[in-house]
């Protein structure tokens, strides 16, 4: 109930807060009553190749740049649209726009008939695929490369086993290297406690919603501050907008093949290889040492999933001169999807690829 006695001013801001928490309330009716299915990954383009279930996309652009820019995400976990969620809200349509010939690898969604795929077979068999069909169908000499959270290792054992690739620029954003620096991940898959072999022969493909929860369990209360901010943002349609397209993304988790997931825990997670110089794909030794063109690292202060020291760490071990690193505020999606990354982050890889391979 008004208090007569308050300050007109007061009373004012009282009656238009009680107002606004009655217009929040009628959208949250609305939208769980009504909900609509944002429409995600837009940008057009056209595939270009395909291997088993990965695809190569090329996007169309002014392609005003004469080397072209291969993005490798991860594989599994997740859905590539976060790369392209909404226009105005989209990595492939900025780099697009910036004139860069911007190819996309996507892995696919794997099923139980694809549990003999390993890392070998990723980095040895269809990265030089992918990078050769780039190569051909942007009738270009030399490309580069950006690999994004696991996208990032798998992309640079590439590199790293093929210094004869003509790459002339590698960035890695939010890329675990390091894996004693992975945080949470790490400490729950120490093979002191977590026996991935077991784990594998019992239930083969990791489902996706073991996936899930994993990424749940790093922060348990991501789900309220998600729900939190979304309530003091239901009267601003371009918030709601976007909350709606990133949680059709999040809410698309895939399973992991078994024989990758169990290479990829023990070689990476447990025993930390690539940076020991210790790990062998198709046979040959992966020695990160053989990067020698120009490497940028991006990474966030607060990432839970690839922490700023781990993705850092490339830079310690690769053979060039021409290293940057930039840290940014925020987490691991932070940097390639919302209004941060498009004024932070995206700009900065931008302006030192345009630099490099132009």
């Amino acid at each position: 109930m008004l208090d007569p006695k308050q300050p007109a001013s007061a009373l004012a801001a009282l009656s238009d807060e009680w107002l606004k928490n009655l217009q929040r309330t009628a959208r949250a009716v609305e939208l769980a009553t009504r909900p609509t299915e944002p429409e995600i990954g837009l940008s057009p383009r056209v595939e270009v190749y395909r291997r088993n279930k990965a695809r190569l996309y090329r996007y169309e652009g002014p392609r005003a740049r004469r080397v072209p820019l291969l993005f490798v995400p991860n594989l599994g976990i997740s859905r590539p649209s976060i790369f392209d969620l909404q226009p105005g809200s989209s990595f492939v349509e900025y780099m697009s726009g910036q004139g860069f010939d911007f190819f996309l690898l996507d892995w696919g969604v794997y099923g139980e008939e694809d549990n003999g795929l390993t890392v070998d077979e990723c980095v040895a068999r269809i990265l030089p695929r992918m990078v050769k069909k780039t190569l051909e169908a942007a009738g270009a000499t030399e490309l580069a490369i950006i690999g994004y959270c696991m996208g990032a290792p798998l992309s640079a054992c590439f590199v790293a086993l093929h210094p004869e690739t003509p790459v002339r620029a590698y960035v890695n954003m939010a890329g675990p290297i390091d894996f004693s620096h992975a945080g949470l991940f790490a400490r729950w898959l120490d093979k002191r406690f977590y026996d991935v072999d077991r784990v594998v022969d019992t239930v083969g493909a990791i489902p996706a919603d073991w996936v899930r929860v994993g990424f749940k369990l790093l922060r348990p209360t991501m789900d309220i501050s998600t729900a939190l901010n979304l309530w003091w943002n239901l009267d601003n349609d371009k918030y709601v907008e976007g909350y709606q397209a990133l949680s059709k993304w999040a809410n698309e988790y895939v399973p992991f093949p078994a024989e990758f997931f169990r290479q990829w825990v023990k070689d990476f997670y447990q025993d930390n290889k690539m940076v020991r110089r210790e790990l062998r794909l198709g046979g040959r030794l992966v020695d990160l040492g053989r990067i020698r063109c120009p490497v940028f690292v991006a990474a966030g202060a607060e990432d839970y999933i690839a922490p700023a020291p781990c993705v850092r760490a490339l830079l310690d071990h690769v053979g060039g001169e021409d290293k940057t690193y930039l840290e940014l505020p925020g987490g691991h999606i932070s940097l390639i999807a919302g209004r941060s990354a498009s004024r932070h982050c995206w700009p900065r890889v931008s302006e030192w690829l345009a630099a490099r391979a132009a």
